[in-house]
């Protein structure tokens, strides 16, 4: 297969040229110009919020005009990241596609379906004019990847459809009915710098290869996580020396598991050959510990140059601190039903040390806003025992699954009847815009689904090509489908 027989073209074509625009997230200026454009160049009402969301209302196409007003909904932000060996500058250049097998992957980058390939949907259905459809308004909104920023500055009345099709899910034939509810909490610790002792010898550690994934859907996966990681092994020759920490970085994105860091320390020079030899067998335990699920771990150690290091109070109640904090599922769901759904969990997101502090963030999630305030608190608890200043946001809520969805039981006949097969219907761990929409249109009907992807919020992230003409076909039969206004 080559791009050329990607199917369906129409959406793999807009794919394409989404994939030409810049969009990090909180920096998404140049693709709401673009979708602005989009709208008004096909004369169709455009509306622009205060928040940044873009709204494109679509007329029906004749004989349906009486049908419900249905809102197709994609966030138009991306995570970015990348191999450490790629040079990219994401707010300028354009994500560089090509196709393994039945796979669509970037060079060394994150690919940017997650969620982009929902807007290509989108927009391929805005361009068309040989679908039958109803009303169709499609929301774009910006900031899901860091801060779920378009969704919570959705106002009521926005949107006129009281039926919702949000295409940010990662598995075809599964349709989310519910999500988890998820908060942020930011660590801050402060210290002055000083020379280490004389007689002190400066090393580095670094890892690469873990597998990473995204913080929600991935948690159960028992994935490697490099700030853990490193912490366990700086934690032990803290205990064994008088070990000196000169910085420690890792992880970027508050929703990824980390998949590399390093950390700068010093150790008196009669300590070195220990240390170096603890570091080779911790490494070979570690990469046994994950033998399933990294599979490509690396571990490296090298002597470098003496720098100022952290005052030694702080830099120990940093390394403890990180040693002790709570790292992924903390309990699984209590319905007999879900009971294969994790609940509550947390995620060591990353450490970032600079002069004179280092911040630390973690994220909490629960499908249950009770539990959720718990292990945040139960977070920020260990943090405030260790001196840090701590930050919380306010989180956003979880999505109440509605046990009479018309539009799920829409959904689900519509996809037997294409595919001759049932479909998983369930909960997701990962928070989805759902829940924020779901307190302002406290009466949308919503389901999430989307094509295959995976790895999202890696640079290995992949999108299954086959599955996008299944989830095109599906969403055009539903569209079909959608039943009149009472």
């Amino acid at each position: 297969m080559n791009k050329s027989e990607l199917k369906p073209a129409c959406v793999f074509e807009q794919f394409a040229r989404i994939n030409q625009i810049p969009r990090p997230s909180k920096r998404e200026e140049k693709i709401i110009e673009y979708l602005k454009e989009f709208g008004k160049s096909h004369q169709l009402e455009t509306l622009v919020d205060e928040t940044g969301n873009v709204l494109i209302r679509k007329p029906a196409t004749p004989g349906y005009e009486n049908r419900e007003t249905v809102v197709i909904q994609s966030h138009m932000d991306m995570v970015c990241d990348k191999l450490v060996d790629v040079e990219i500058d994401f707010d300028n250049d354009p994500i560089e596609t090509y196709v393994d097998g039945e796979w669509l992957r970037a060079k060394g980058t994150t690919l940017g379906a997650d969620d982009g390939i929902g807007c290509a949907i989108e927009m391929a259905i805005l361009d068309s004019d040989d679908i039958a459809h109803g009303p169709i308004e499609c929301l774009f909104t910006r900031d899901e990847e860091t801060g779920l920023t378009g969704a919570f500055g959705i106002q009521p009345g926005f949107m006129t459809g009281n039926m919702l099709i949000n295409l940010d899910s990662e598995d075809e034939g599964q349709f989310f009915i519910s999500c988890a509810g998820g908060k942020t909490t930011s660590a801050t610790f402060r210290y002055t710098r000083e020379n280490a002792p004389e007689g002190y010898f400066f090393m580095k550690v670094s890892v690469k290869g873990f597998k990473g994934g995204h913080s929600g859907d991935d948690i159960e996966k028992k994935r490697a996580n490099a700030i853990k990681v490193l912490a366990r092994f700086i934690y032990k020759e803290m205990e064994k020396c008088d070990l000196r920490v000169a910085s420690f970085n890792s992880g970027k994105m508050h929703n990824a598991i980390p998949r590399d860091g390093q950390v700068v320390f010093a150790v008196p020079n009669e300590c070195k050959e220990t240390v170096r030899a603890d570091w080779n067998i911790f490494a070979d335990d570690v990469k046994d510990e994950y033998h399933v699920s990294d599979t490509a771990m690396e571990f490296f150690m090298e002597s470098t140059e003496a720098v100022p290091v952290i005052e030694k109070q702080v830099a120990q109640n940093l390394i403890r601190t990180l040693q002790a904090i709570d790292n992924g599922v903390f309990s699984m769901c209590q319905d007999e039903a879900l009971a294969w759904m994790v609940e509550t969990s947390s995620n060591v997101a990353s450490v970032q040390t600079a002069e004179n502090e280092c911040v630390v963030v973690a994220s909490q999630r629960s499908n249950v806003m009770s539990n959720l305030e718990n292990m945040g608190n139960t977070v920020k608890a260990l943090f405030q025992l260790a001196g840090a200043e701590v930050q919380q946001g306010d989180g956003y809520p979880a999505w109440k699954m509605n046990p009479n969805s018309k539009l799920t039981d829409l959904v689900v006949e519509t996809y037997k009847k294409l595919f001759g097969k049932d479909p998983i219907v369930k909960g997701i761990h990962a928070g989805l815009e759902c829940g924020l929409f779901s307190e302002k249109y406290p009466h949308m009907d919503m389901v999430s689904f989307g094509p295959t992807l995976r790895d999202v919020h890696t640079p290995t992230e992949r999108l299954l090509i086959p599955t996008v003409q299944m989830v095109w076909d599906h969403l055009l039969e539903i569209l079909k489908n959608i039943p009149e206004k009472k």
